[in-house]
């Protein structure tokens, strides 16, 4: 099944709180942003992360952008352009 960009940020987000064993919360106010952001992120509200808004949540995460994208998810998407 392939993920579209949306759905692989997400899932990737869950990976890396998961991962750092934090809650959606946590990220949020390590990151400095309204938690309603990452859960929008997270949800259909939002079709586009931003790349301020994930960069923000790698700060939170002390991690890079490259980092963040550094995952198999990211590897077979969905074209985006229909």
């Amino acid at each position: 099944m392939h993920l579209n960009t949306k759905e692989a940020v997400a899932k990737r987000i869950c990976e890396l709180c998961a991962q750092a064993d934090i809650t959606i919360n946590t990220l949020a106010m390590e990151a400095g942003i309204p938690p309603s952001t990452v859960y929008s992120m997270l949800n259909e509200k939002s079709q586009n992360p931003g790349v301020v808004s994930i960069k923000r949540i790698c700060d939170g995460l002390n991690i890079s952008l490259r980092a963040f994208f550094d995952s198999p998810l990211f590897d077979d998407l969905e074209q985006d352009i229909y």
